[in-house]
């Protein structure tokens, strides 16, 4: 790359022509295998999925979906957010988070959470550096992977006009 070039980062939906994309992704970045019902969540959570391309190549993603909590409030869950080794630090993972954060603060979601292997401790300080704590461990959450257990990771969002 040229000294002083800006490699673009740019974000696009998920949908039926490139569900693929997040599809491959998924098989390259995480140990367990995800099934249609993810992928229908996926295609049909709209802004709060995405791809993530880095000077046009597809590296990364978010793909999340809104839950109705006991009481009729909405929260988020995380289902995976990852970005292909090479690309890490770029700020490619930190440019989907923030988009996922925003709307949530635009949609008056004051909850996000998500789970993470408790072996992860790439993933578990990069959610630390947003705000997020370690609510709960889960034993024998995961099959077929080592370790099984996982932390669940929440963060609770302020609504604009809680800001101070």
């Amino acid at each position: 790359m040229g000294a002083g070039r800006e490699v673009a980062i740019s974000l696009d939906g998920v949908r039926d022509k490139n569900v693929m994309q997040l599809k491959k992704l998924n098989t390259a970045l995480f140990p367990v295998r995800y099934n249609e019902k993810y992928y229908a969540d996926a295609l049909s959570s709209g802004e709060l999925t995405k791809l993530a391309y880095y000077s046009d190549i597809c590296v990364g993603s978010i793909a999340c979906r809104l839950e109705k909590k006991e009481g009729g409030s909405i929260r988020v869950y995380i289902m995976t957010l990852g970005v292909l080794a090479p690309y890490r630090g770029l700020g490619i993972g930190t440019r989907l988070l923030n988009h996922v954060l925003d709307l949530c603060s635009k949609q008056s979601i004051s909850e996000i959470y998500l789970h993470v292997q408790t072996n992860n401790e790439e993933a578990i300080s990069f959610y630390k550096k947003f705000d997020f704590e370690i609510t709960e461990t889960i034993k024998n959450y995961y099959t077929n992977i080592e370790p099984p257990d996982c932390y669940v990771l929440s963060k609770t969002i302020l609504q604009p006009q809680q800001k101070k």
